[in-house]
């Protein structure tokens, strides 16, 4: 009769404590808890409760990874644009330094310690769109380089020192395809989108970027995906649910983005993109919105703020993608 050593080489082995960090198809027996478990990987992404923000707050700006993320600006109730800006450390969120002036619908790229916040629209005149770009070192924001192109409603990726922005919208009622590319003191008009749109979502870098979903004119909500490649944009993959006001892995890759949240309806929709096509998972957002912002990848991205259909939220959430490890107990029915 065959024997799991004689298959495996090795023996089971019996622990009192499951390992602190088991790989991938390990096999144990616990003898605290008399039963035996296997390591494995997950084959879909889930979202996790994460500590709620300060503030409650929609139209913010959002950018870093999971675990060292920034919220920035936005509108709170009231309704009052907020200069506040707070930092994630992956359990909860503190105060940061503020940007220098209120903003809404504003854009984000960079890291926590090195970030960029630009665009977006002040309180008074209402609406008045924003050129002013501002550059976080950690604890506090200074002057950078303005925008070629005025706009709030847009998207941006990238780094403090080679981001990217396009789309948006402009004074008056109108949408645009604008892009322009900073190198870490002055922004230079690139080539524009194919399709020029608002309350889009973005990912990748400054040479491979990612545009998807907003608001086409005339008014129309799309699903529409766009690829850039450092000097033009090319047609990419369909969202399965078209949405504006939605957000993404700012943090995350051409090849490998994720796109959740949006309207209409307010939706907690995700989907994740190989670099050709979106697939939807069985997960979405425990608390369905817009206007909110995202950080992180496709394999651990950060959700925060937003609208909901009856208020503004703190709600924070975390995707873990599928391939994460996980412990399971093995049953014998």
């Amino acid at each position: 009769m065959a024997t799991y050593k004689g298959i495996q080489g090795f023996s089971i082995q019996n622990l009192s404590a499951d390992p602190s960090n088991p790989i991938e198809g390990q096999v144990w027996y616990n003898s605290t808890s008399n039963v035996w478990k296997v390591e494995k990987a997950t084959t879909v992404g889930a979202w996790a409760t994460g500590g709620n923000l300060a503030t409650a707050r929609n139209q913010l700006g959002g950018t870093g990874t999971q675990t060292a993320a920034l919220a920035l600006s936005g509108n709170s109730p009231g309704p009052t644009y907020v200069t506040s800006v707070e930092e994630y450390d992956g359990a909860s969120w503190t105060a940061g330094g503020s940007v220098p002036v209120a903003l809404a619908n504003l854009a984000g790229a960079g890291i926590q310690t090195a970030a960029l916040a630009f665009g977006g629209a002040i309180t008074f005149p209402p609406g008045a769109v924003q050129s002013a770009t501002n550059e976080y070192n950690g604890a506090s924001w200074s002057p950078g380089g303005n925008m070629t192109t005025a706009r709030q409603l847009l998207a941006g990726v990238g780094i403090q020192t080679a981001a990217l922005a396009f789309g948006g919208f402009i004074p008056i009622s109108t949408w645009t395809d604008a892009t322009e590319e900073y190198d870490g003191s002055s922004w230079t008009t690139s080539g524009s989108l194919s399709t020029a749109r608002y309350g889009l979502a973005g990912s990748g870098t400054q040479t491979a970027a990612l545009a998807f979903g907003g608001n086409t004119a005339p008014p129309a909500v799309t699903a529409a995906t766009e690829e850039y490649g450092g000097a033009s944009w090319t047609t990419g993959g369909n969202l399965n649910t078209a949405r504006e006001l939605l957000a993404g892995s700012i943090s995350g890759s051409q090849t490998a983005a994720l796109a959740f949240g949006g309207t209409p309806p307010a939706t907690g929709a995700t989907e994740e993109y190989n670099g050709s096509t979106w697939t939807t998972s069985p997960a979405s957002l425990s608390t369905a919105r817009y206007r909110l912002a995202g950080a992180g990848s496709q394999a651990a991205a950060l959700g925060f703020g937003g609208e909901t259909p009856i208020a503004r939220t703190a709600a924070t959430e975390e995707w873990t993608g599928p391939g994460a490890p996980l412990t399971q107990t093995i049953t014998v029915s």
